[in-house]
């Protein structure tokens, strides 16, 4: 079975701050954090290469991500979001579809406008 995380509330995809450092630990990234400015809302995560990581960056299926999650539970989702893992075959090919930040897991089909 392949795992995928997504959010399960309005809002959308976030990792907390303690979610961003344990996944950047895990996946063996050098990061240089910068606390926000403002005193709220998310740290800046900067690469070597002076690129930004952010959780939008990270694959669903990503096993360091799936890691995080399993194991800082809700503490792994920021203020706007609660995350979850779902289990889906192997041999799925998925994609991750939302309303207003609410997302599931579906299968990819052929669609035309």
């Amino acid at each position: 079975m392949k795992k995928i995380a997504i959010n399960t509330c309005y809002g959308g995809f976030g990792l907390s701050d303690e979610a961003m450092e344990m996944y950047a630990k895990l996946a063996d990234l050098e990061v240089i954090k910068e606390e926000s400015v403002q005193g709220w809302g998310h740290a800046t995560y900067y690469l070597p290469d002076s690129s930004i990581l952010t959780d939008r960056d990270i694959a669903r299926d990503d096993p360091m991500l799936i890691q995080t999650i399993e194991t800082l539970g809700d503490d792994a989702s920021d203020s706007f979001s609660s995350l979850k893992v779902v289990e889906i075959p192997d041999d799925v090919k998925w994609q991750i579809q939302e309303y207003d930040g609410i997302e599931w897991v579906a299968e990819q089909h052929r669609t035309w406008d």
